[in-house]
């Protein structure tokens, strides 16, 4: 479904991607596992199609059509979506109202009440509340995974949904990616966490920009273990540059 070939992303003298190869099947739960800051955020907003991580060379092709260069919006109407690690806030519009806004390009869609059901939240007590700065850090997350959710994207792309929440939300994450596989969605789990193994089909090591290894996730989640945790190659990334590269993006 989702193949990327030779996929290079440099910005400010910084080499982000370099040289990445990989492929998600159909129906696949790909999982893709590094340390902060090797990348693995940019891959995810490249696959997006977010105007400044564009790649400067490579292929990036999803039913083996080439996306290289379509737009985010181009990318989303051919079923692609990305629950960002940071989710966005949406002042003036209550949790049911989003989560009906993003299932209403389906004709058959979950119901809002349903999707905050399967990612944990009491759905009597949320659908009437604002999508704001009311809402905590792991409140705002599950309600995008409920979007997810409600969207039934081809592609669904989780950056670090796993990131600052507590553990009963990794069970919430799993039912996520139980659901979404089951109605036929492809998944691209980007994560620094070992747990990946319990959720995945297959799965992909990341270090300094690059995939090192590709395979089964229990082989993958040992090879992290011994080649990558305490690793030199991290902080790839400058979080003020990627700062400055969404700003961009925003404006």
């Amino acid at each position: 479904m989702l193949e990327l070939k030779h996929v290079r992303l440099e910005r400010k003298g910084r080499i982000i991607l370099d040289d990445v190869n990989l492929v998600v099947h159909s129906g696949e739960v790909h999982g893709i596992l590094g340390q902060n800051g090797t990348g693995k955020s940019s891959l995810a907003y490249l696959v997006m199609g977010l105007p400044e991580y564009l790649p400067d060379s490579g292929t990036v092709l999803f039913d083996k059509k080439d996306i290289t260069h379509s737009s985010i919006t181009e990318r989303a109407l051919a079923g692609i979506t990305l629950a960002w690690q940071e989710p966005t806030r949406f002042e003036g519009i209550i949790v049911r109202d989003y989560l009906e806004l993003a299932g209403s390009c389906r004709e058959s869609h979950p119901s809002a009440f349903e999707c905050l059901t399967l990612v944990g939240l009491d759905a009597a007590r949320y659908l009437s509340r604002p999508v704001d700065r009311t809402l905590s850090g792991g409140e705002r997350k599950r309600i995008e995974l409920a979007s997810v959710l409600a969207m039934q994207p081809r592609l669904a792309v989780l950056d670090e949904p796993d990131s600052g929440i507590d553990s009963l939300s990794i069970e919430a994450i799993k039912q996520v990616i139980r659901t979404l596989s089951r109605h036929g969605s492809s998944v691209l789990l980007i994560t620094h966490h070992e747990a990946v193994s319990h959720m995945v089909d297959r799965a992909s090591a990341m270090c300094a920009g690059k995939i090192l290894e590709t395979g089964d996730p229990a082989r993958i989640t040992r090879f992290f273990q011994n080649h990558c945790s305490g690793c030199d190659h991290v902080n790839l990334t400058d979080p003020d540059m990627e700062a400055s590269l969404l700003g961009n993006v925003a404006k």
